[in-house]
């Protein structure tokens, strides 16, 4: 974590902060002037920035607004007098994260610092995504011709749909086109539409003032200010709320927009690529997508084949995924016997791409011995083939599986419906065992990289209970409404969200 620099002509404010701030164990770095501060911003930046805002030359407005126009990122505190409110303002509306007024309490000043360092580090976090963009392999023809397009798209900024069933590497896919086109050097942040409530995807998407909602105590950039001059990849869009897409349609029309709670109009230099595993040109039909929109974002469409109609590269994928998830947990790779091979190369895999690496994983901590063969494959797959044909990109039964440890036995947890055979076999012997699952299930997401695992994990919390809900009352919805104890609207909401079929008005 880089320093947090202090810029002060009062030697006295300086020492103070200094030591408050090593009592917190956090490295800091002073300057008796704004000058100095700005020759040190040529090499170097630092985590928060504290400024006085009256000092002998430039003043702590002229740092702002410096750092605000090459560092956006970085969050800058204002100390200045109780009676210089003009200040404050000029303050706030340069962009300041929150000022100091003379004297402080340097409690309160220090947890103050700690709130700005808190906003820094989560938005460095977001900005630097992945290192390294994941490898896209495929040897099929339907491949060759995504790879073909990426390269005839390479230096364009051209606004770009990705289609394709769920799991088969839509995000793999638009970081490929930000990593090969003119903004490469610059952010590509990811968004999934889907996995954020309504209530807060706006806030997400635009940012918000301070004070524009309850809990909003500090003014906070949304993605397309963190995405500026870079790629901002929005994943299912199909789900996006119908009043969110008149917004976007603005952005994308004007190239501005506001924060929630703004006034002030923000340009917006970003390339927009999308993508869905729905068809679009039927939700505009049915009034659940803007049409204008929908040919907004439809100028470039690039499909992404399912694994189905690329079976020649499952031994690739496989050997591939079984390499990654050994390096991951530190042990040799697993091979696959060729009878193995082929009757995975057989399997309708509805959950594509990510199906197979989930199964490879489960593979690597699960399979006995360093050759798999088809007996050690999990039952669900051995014991009951999916239908053919699939389920339209669909989660199902088999689309993942994760490896946890549960009182010292490592057990297969499906991360969707599982028929009631396997539920039973697999049940927890204890009420408390499932909450155990779930900790392990969270801390090896997060142990993996995973983001938005909250949002993840409570939309299957959410489906398996409204899915066994409707089991129990033969589909009728209100009826599964009192038995959870939840309003109808709610749950009417939440199985057009989650996509969830077979429910019916009582």
């Amino acid at each position: 974590m880089k320093p947090i620099w202090i810029v002060d002509d009062d030697e006295s404010i300086r020492w103070v902060l200094e030591k408050a701030l090593a009592r917190e164990n956090l490295a800091t770095k002073s300057f008796a002037n704004a000058r100095d501060a700005i020759a040190a911003l040529e090499v170097e930046t630092p985590q928060v920035l504290v400024s006085d805002i009256r000092m002998p030359g430039d003043s702590g407005l002229d740092l702002l607004q410096l750092v605000k126009s090459r560092f956006p990122g970085l969050p800058v505190i204002i100390i200045t007098a109780f009676s210089d409110l003009d200040s404050a303002v000029a303050a706030f509306q340069g962009g300041a994260f929150e000022y100091l007024a003379k004297p402080f309490d340097i409690d309160k000043a220090v947890e103050l610092i700690r709130r700005a360092l808190d906003e820094s580090l989560r938005e460095t976090s977001v900005e630097s995504g992945p290192a390294e963009t994941p490898e896209i392999l495929g040897q099929a023809p339907a491949m060759q011709e995504v790879f073909r397009a990426i390269g005839r798209l390479s230096q364009s900024n051209v606004t770009v749909l990705i289609t394709g069933e769920s799991g088969s590497g839509k995000e793999l896919v638009a970081r490929a086109l930000h990593k090969h086109s003119p903004r490469a050097a610059q952010p590509f942040i990811a968004l999934n539409t889907a996995a954020i409530p309504k209530d807060l995807l706006e806030s997400e998407l635009f940012g918000h003032e301070r004070g524009a909602f309850t809990g909003a105590q500090t003014t906070r950039r949304g993605r397309f200010e963190q995405a500026e001059n870079g790629t901002l990849f929005l994943d299912e869009i199909g789900d996006m709320p119908f009043d969110l897409q008149t917004r976007l349609l603005r952005v994308l029309s004007d190239g501005h927009f506001y924060r929630v709670g703004g006034h002030q109009p923000i340009k917006a230099n970003v390339r927009v690529i999308t993508a869905t595993h729905q068809n679009l040109e039927q939700r505009v039909r049915e009034g659940l997508f803007r049409e204008d929109l929908y040919h907004r974002l439809n100028v470039i469409r690039l499909r992404l084949p399912s694994l189905r109609e690329r079976r020649e590269d499952i031994p690739i994928l496989v050997r591939h995924f079984l390499v990654q998830s050994a390096k991951q947990l530190g042990v040799e790779a697993k091979r696959m016997s060729d009878a193995a091979l082929t009757f995975l190369c057989g399997l309708e895999l509805p959950g594509n791409v990510r199906q197979l690496e989930n199964l490879c994983n489960w593979i690597t901590v699960m399979a006995p011995g360093q050759t798999v063969e088809v007996k050690d494959l999990p039952l669900e797959l051995t014991q009951e083939q999916p239908a053919a044909g699939g389920n339209g990109g669909q989660s199902s039964l088999t689309e993942g599986y994760s490896a946890v440890q549960h009182h010292g036995t490592v057990m297969p947890i499906a991360t969707h419906d599982a028929p009631a055979s396997a539920q039973a076999s697999a049940a927890p012997a204890t009420p408390e065992a499932w909450l155990n699952l779930l900790e392990m299930q969270a801390a090896s997401m997060l142990s993996g990289g995973q983001q938005e695992v909250m949002a993840v994990l409570g939309r299957q919390f959410e489906s398996a209970l409204i899915r066994t809900a409707l089991k129990h009352t033969h589909g009728r919805k209100n009826d599964a409404a009192v038995r959870l104890g939840i309003g109808r609207n709610t749950i009417t909401r939440k199985i057009a969200e989650l996509g969830i079929d077979g429910a019916k008005d009582d």
